[in-house]
């Protein structure tokens, strides 16, 4: 049973983390829309508006977040860890959307064109705004390593793409004090393309635990490596393993001496029980414990 104490600590820890990235999001809009609005910037107010859709998944994942750590009721008996998944596929998306939208906005400058007037303060704003979304990353990054939340993860690569469009507005700007407006929308583009790509591997991670997906085959050789250790098991079949949430689910039928008295049969699920549910990314297990020798399993993973 998880201590509340450490569940109350992880879901603090994820809130302050969600609340830095929310506060972090509104002080960069807040610099570069006003730079980019006082000298007519597309490209910082393309960065503002970015950081908006960015708040809007900021504060998805600090109000339904959380809820990925409420224990199991009546009508979740099985916790509430798809959220978290569930929630991290939202900034995923909006991550994608954005960089579509910037790519858009970085063809449209390359055909038609730029009207900037530069100045030192667009550069300031821009400055500014990479050392704030760079604050925001660490503290994010930091409280993720004990959490392992992919709500988190996609938060931070979130960050890490507006350090990179306000690098990409900074050439921009250069562009128009160099006499080369054109760098603008070519930085745009590129950078918008690993928006994209990001905003897609994140929502193909996190579709793999919405869906229930199985891990690859070394995650299943560990477990099975795992049973076959304990002296009592004489063989593994019918194993299966998902994704529930972001944890694994693991059913497995275990074949031991037909003639073992009850009681040791009971000691011996639940030490493998417990030697599952101490593999990495394991959350909960089902062991079965059948005869051996007698033949009735349909999948055996054993190689004897």
């Amino acid at each position: 049973m998880v201590d509340d104490g450490v569940v109350d600590g992880d879901r603090g820890g994820f809130a302050r983390a969600s609340w830095v990235n929310v506060l972090g999001n509104v002080v960069k809009i807040v610099a570069e829309g006003a730079a980019g609005y006082a000298f007519g910037s597309v490209a910082l107010l393309a960065d503002a508006a970015h950081s908006v859709a960015d708040l809007v998944a900021s504060v998805v994942v600090l109000v339904w977040g959380r809820s990925a750590f409420d224990e199991p009721d009546e009508t979740h008996p099985h916790g509430h860890d798809r959220i978290e998944p569930l929630t991290a596929l939202f900034v995923g998306a909006v991550i994608a959307l954005l960089g579509l939208n910037l790519l858009y906005r970085s063809l449209e400058g390359i055909v038609f064109g730029t009207d900037v007037e530069f100045s030192v303060l667009l550069l300031a704003a821009l400055a500014f705004s990479i050392v704030d979304m760079y604050l925001v990353y660490t503290y994010t990054v930091r409280v993720n390593e004990r959490l392992q939340s992919t709500a988190l993860t996609a938060l931070a690569v979130d960050c890490l793409n507006d350090i990179y469009t306000s690098i990409a507005a900074i050439v921009g700007v250069l562009g128009v004090l160099l006499g080369v407006p054109l760098l603008d929308p070519i930085a745009g583009g590129l950078v918008s393309l690993l928006v994209v790509y990001q905003g897609v591997e994140i929502g193909k991670e996190n579709v793999d635990y919405l869906i229930g997906a199985a891990p690859g085959p070394e995650k299943r050789n560990e477990i099975v490596s795992a049973l076959r250790r304990h002296h009592a098991v004489e063989g593994v079949h019918d194993l299966t393993v998902f994704y529930d949430g972001t944890v694994l689910e693991v059913e497995v039928h275990v074949e031991v001496d037909g003639d073992m008295p009850f009681r040791e049969a009971h000691d011996v699920e639940s030490e493998l029980i417990n030697r599952l549910r101490g593999i990495d990314d394991v959350g909960d297990a089902h062991v079965h414990l059948d005869p051996s020798g007698i033949g009735e399993w349909k999948d055996s993973v054993d190689d004897d």
